[in-house]
């Protein structure tokens, strides 16, 4: 793989803490980013993801969507600076589980009179 189709990737997490840098293809999709954060987590946060699917990954102000590869996820206008490190904000949002979900819409229906 040639240097200059690697990219330098952090994830800064929700306490201000990094898990990378990495070095990443430029073809690996965001999918893949999320599968590392999920398996490098650190003990000992309050929140921990169970899967890739409860994380968001934001970039230049964008949520990252799973399909997107790394080189999409780079500035239009090219790198700044060589051997500059991607830094990616990582969200946490648990899934719902069907129960909490359809007891959580029963609340929000009650609490604007829309349900008996």
């Amino acid at each position: 793989m040639p240097e200059e189709d690697l990219v330098d990737i952090k994830f800064r997490l929700y306490d201000g803490s990094d898990i990378g840098p990495f070095s990443y293809s430029s073809a690996s999709t965001v999918d893949v980013l999320k599968q590392r954060v999920v398996s490098d987590w650190p003990k000992g946060k309050t929140m921990t993801p169970k899967t890739a699917n409860e994380v968001k990954l934001m970039c230049f102000g964008k949520i990252l969507e799973n399909s997107k590869t790394v080189g999409q996820c780079k500035l239009p206008f090219g790198d700044v600076g060589g051997g500059g490190v991607m830094v990616m904000l990582v969200v946490v949002q648990p899934t719902i589980d069907k129960a909490k979900s359809e007891k959580l819409d029963m609340v929000y229906k009650f609490s604007w009179g829309l349900g008996s």
